[in-house]
């Protein structure tokens, strides 16, 4: 009997966000590849929990940021299952770097980070396009960010990269319909090792705390809460297209402020 289960390719997907949405794609009967370019022990620990979960999985290790990867993993896809359904445009870098501190970027990392970040994916979305269109639908979701709204984020590079690419959402959902669906996400504050690296445990820890207390929602994501709106992007949005949604708890909304319930009088004029 030919095997009638979707494919999803999930970039970055050894640890944090990627990983847990290839956990998730596989415990809902994907086939899913599983993407790293340095971290091949964490790669394999996924790949050993999908495959439990029932899954059919495809180590590749690539870089995003190299188009001739980008094209050997869609084709590797293809010569695994004959069909690409979803792709999940999570790979990303950053280098961390005070947003005050302009001497602290240098043109290189801002070519490193955008080609990664904005650049990969459109590689990405460029090497599985003929294979969505020739099945007739797919679904791509780009891993963005709140920083790339606020301004507000590791550093200047990382901002501006995930900037341009919920823009190029839009391009691409408006260029490559009515076949494919291209959306966005855009997580705030992600506990977990790759945030708690750049910052520092002390000044993660101090954060951590500081939003679990302040925002709307009181508590900040992990990798496993991201996923759902992932995969709801990709399977139940058939009428959306290059819409970017927020998963902060509330952050973007800013603090309440309590209004007092008595009645503020009304100054009286003498006519």
């Amino acid at each position: 009997m030919k095997d009638l289960r979707r494919v999803a390719v999930i970039t970055g997907s050894s640890r944090g966000v990627g990983a847990a949405t290839a956990r998730l794609f596989a415990q809902k009967h994907y086939h899913v590849v599983i993407n790293y370019t340095k971290s091949e022990k964490e790669a394999q620990a996924v790949q050993a929990d999908c495959e439990a979960l029932g899954a059919e999985t495809l180590l590749c290790r690539a870089d995003v940021s190299e188009d001739k990867d980008c094209r050997r993993m869609a084709d590797e896809t293809v010569a695994r299952w004959g069909r690409i359904d979803a792709l999940v445009n999570n790979a990303a870098t950053t280098k961390f770097c005070a947003l005050d501190d302009l001497e602290g970027l240098t043109k290189q990392d801002f070519l490193t980070i955008y080609n990664t970040n904005l650049v990969g994916p459109y590689q990405m979305i460029r090497a599985v396009a003929p294979h969505m269109k020739k099945i007739g639908k797919g679904a791509v979701v780009n891993i963005a960010s709140t920083a790339g709204l606020t301004g507000n984020g590791s550093s200047v590079a990382y901002c501006a990269s995930k900037g341009a690419l919920i823009t190029m959402t839009k391009s691409l959902a408006l260029a490559l319909s009515p076949e494919i669906r291209i959306n966005a996400v855009c997580p705030g504050f992600i506990q977990g090792e790759w945030l708690r690296g750049g910052m520092g445990r002390e000044n993660y820890e101090k954060a951590k705390k500081h939003l679990d207390a302040t925002l709307p929602l009181r508590k900040t994501a992990t990798p496993e809460m991201i996923a759902p709106t992932i995969l709801y992007f990709i399977e139940d949005a058939g009428l959306v297209t290059g819409e970017t949604l927020v998963l902060d708890s509330g952050s973007h909304l800013g603090s309440k402020i309590t209004v007092s319930s008595r009645r503020a009088s009304t100054p009286r004029t003498t006519p």
